[in-house]
């Protein structure tokens, strides 16, 4: 996580910084139309990813459900379902990421035994 003040290209360089070698399978990323531009070409450079912008069709009018573009939305839609998530209580970064760690890993064990049910 960064300070306001780090532009999203940039801040998008120190998250491909913590990835890189931890994903190996990781080869596509969606991202929105703030991130194109030569970012796209420092992803395919820096680990050979594939940064896929996500725009609107030119013709578009009104809302509309872009494809992936809800993932991002719909996964923030889940962290305020926990309370020390629902506002931006932590003091230090870390917790804050400690906290988003816990209540994915909390989806997805719930996910995993209604699985295991059926």
């Amino acid at each position: 996580m960064t300070g306001a003040q780090v532009q999203d290209r940039d801040g998008a360089k120190l998250a491909a910084a913590k990835l890189q070698g931890k994903f190996p399978r990781l080869l596509l990323l969606w991202a929105d139309g703030a991130y194109a531009g030569e970012l796209i070409d420092w992803f395919k450079a820096f680990a050979n990813w594939v940064l896929q912008i996500v725009k609107k069709p030119a013709d578009q009018q009104g809302f509309k459900v872009l494809p992936r573009r809800w993932v991002v939305e719909r996964t923030f839609g889940w962290f305020g379902l926990y309370r020390r998530l629902s506002k931006d209580y932590e003091y230090r970064t870390a917790h804050s990421e400690s906290m988003i760690r816990l209540a994915m890993i909390h989806l997805m064990v719930r996910r995993l035994a209604k699985t295991a049910d059926t």
